[in-house]
């Protein structure tokens, strides 16, 4: 297979791994790769951008991995590679325009940048060769089955870089390696997103996978709370979708760890109480996201931000916040089997419910129950397949849902699934507004198997890949969402209302080289092997 990637395109994201020593999280250099000419843009929590350039010949080859760059021009080659989290060094043709937030070194030859007063001057002098054999030792390691496509070994290439590039080191509060969705703008740590990393991961690490898992209890809090997000020092005061056990039993069943189990099951035991406690307001059963007044973040702590779900109720009994909680519940029952039946009690309290309170009949799909108006939402989202996940669904409800999956009006589009049903009115190219999320067609995909669909999920399987690749092949990246109609091009849909022309509004852009695009397409590629 192709072992590094080597595919130009604007957006990409380039930094040290921890997988290659110790990362620094406040001043860690991290490099974007630009939308015009052979140049990297050196980003930063300022957005003050100082800029390197590619000042040689048009190269007949690149390589682009997440640590190192080779420009390959006639018989010249020009070079970058990290030699630690705070110095890139470079060798060859380049020019650096800097900002206040760098500083650099040259010999003439070589060139060494670095975050402002962690410069280390020695590094100029240092094997460059060296440094990049180093820092690919990752990707030669790793074998992945041959008899795939040019195009899947191509990905597959670009999925393993990426993700070993947004692997941290322990640090401060997060005493395990430790994942981010991307390196910038994001940077931190996500709840959902470090359980989707370690389930792409386990395939390659089963150890590492159970760290970025970990990682999430180290920063849990006394009352049982953990948090939406975190980094070495803080923590965001809201949660995001219960999914722990999702990743603990994939990872369990290629590497078990008993004692990995037990030893997290009381404390993911308390955070699971803690919701049950603090996020049910009308005390019906059924718990509720916390919902924000920011109009393109209201959905913050679903994890779907800006999803029409959210537009006209604060208080919604939310279909996937507890069919996620109802599966939690289930497989509690296997990780603390003397509290086998407290816990299939929740989960079949919580089904129970789902059905009774969720279920639309007349729309054959399960919706969000508007606490405070006391009605149904008439929003139709992919959210309302996830009791499948959790078993709530009879085999009739099944049906319909996947019912959906085939009708071009709902939810069978050119590109399954979409994030909104293309009928509602809450449908737009809008990040969770329509757009695919490859997350939750895994999980969709996992609830299609508990049921017996084991060839409509494999058909929404290779789909999803196939659209992964195209636009990798295209662009060079792999996008956070895509376009269900298979027609626009990923960075051109909106983000939260509307794409940036000020570039110094990131979260209106669609994240490049995201998360949990890179290891749920390695996922998806060993389940269909």
């Amino acid at each position: 297979m192709n072992q590094f990637p080597n595919i130009w395109g604007g957006g990409q994201l380039l930094a040290f791994s921890g997988l290659d020593g110790e990362t620094d999280f406040n001043n860690a250099l991290c490099l974007q790769t630009s939308f015009d000419g052979f140049a990297f843009a050196l980003k930063n929590d300022t957005f003050n951008d100082a800029f390197l350039r590619y000042t040689g010949k048009m190269p007949d080859k690149v390589e682009l991995t997440g640590d190192f760059f080779r420009f390959y021009s006639g018989d010249k080659i020009s070079s970058g590679a990290f030699a630690d989290s705070c110095n890139l060094l470079l060798t060859g043709e380049f020019e650096f325009d800097p900002t206040p937030e760098y500083e650099y070194i040259s010999d003439g030859n070589k060139l060494l940048i670095a975050a402002k007063g962690f410069l280390k001057s020695d590094f100029l002098h240092a094997d460059q060769e060296n440094i990049i054999r180093e820092r690919s030792k990752f990707l030669r390691q790793i074998k992945v089955c041959p008899d795939i496509s040019e195009a899947a070994q191509k990905t597959v290439a670009k999925a393993l870089s990426q993700l070993k590039t947004q692997i941290y080191s322990p640090e401060g509060q997060i005493s395990h390696y430790w994942s981010t969705p991307d390196r910038w703008p994001h940077k931190q740590m996500w709840l959902w997103d470090s359980v989707f990393h370690a389930i792409g991961v386990r395939h390659i690490d089963p150890a590492l996978a159970r760290d970025l898992i970990s990682a999430m209890f180290d920063i849990q809090q006394p009352d049982g709370m953990i948090p939406h997000s975190g980094n070495p020092s803080g923590f965001h005061p809201c949660t995001q979708p219960p999914v722990l056990t999702v990743g603990m039993k994939l990872i369990d069943q290629i590497s078990p760890c008993p004692e990995w189990i037990t030893g997290l099951a009381p404390k993911l035991a308390k955070y699971l109480e803690w919701i049950m406690a603090n996020r049910d307001s009308d005390g019906a059963g059924l718990v509720e996201w916390q919902v924000g007044k920011n109009a393109n973040c209201r959905g913050n702590e679903s994890g779907m931000d800006n999803s029409s779900r959210f537009d006209g109720a604060i208080q919604l009994d939310a279909v996937d916040f507890n069919a996620f909680l109802a599966h939690e519940c289930e497989t509690m029952a296997e990780f603390q089997p003397e509290r086998k039946d407290y816990w299939l009690g929740h989960h079949q309290r919580l089904c129970k419910l789902i059905n009774d309170r969720l279920w639309n009949e007349e729309l054959g799909i399960y919706v969000d129950y508007d606490v405070a108006g006391e009605k149904q939402s008439d929003i139709a989202a992919s959210a309302g397949f996830m009791p499948l996940l959790c078993g709530a669904a009879t085999p009739e409800q099944a049906e319909r849902l996947v019912e959906h999956l085939k009708n071009p009006e709902t939810f069978g589009s050119a590109l399954r699934i979409p994030s909104v049903a293309k009928n509602s009115r809450g449908y737009r190219k809008d990040m969770w507004c329509g757009p695919v999320w490859v997350n939750i067609n895994y999980l969709i995909i996992l609830g299609l198997e508990r049921y017996g669909y084991y060839d409509l999920a494999r058909e929404i399987c290779q789909e999803t890949m196939q659209e992964i690749e195209k636009w990798y092949l295209a662009s060079g990246t792999l996008f956070e969402f895509y376009d269900d109609d298979k027609i626009t091009e990923p960075a051109n849909l909106d983000r939260k209302g509307k794409r940036a022309a000020n570039p110094l509004s990131p979260y209106h852009l669609v994240m490049h080289d995201y998360g949990w695009t890179a290891t749920l397409y390695l996922e998806m590629l060993y389940r269909n092997q």
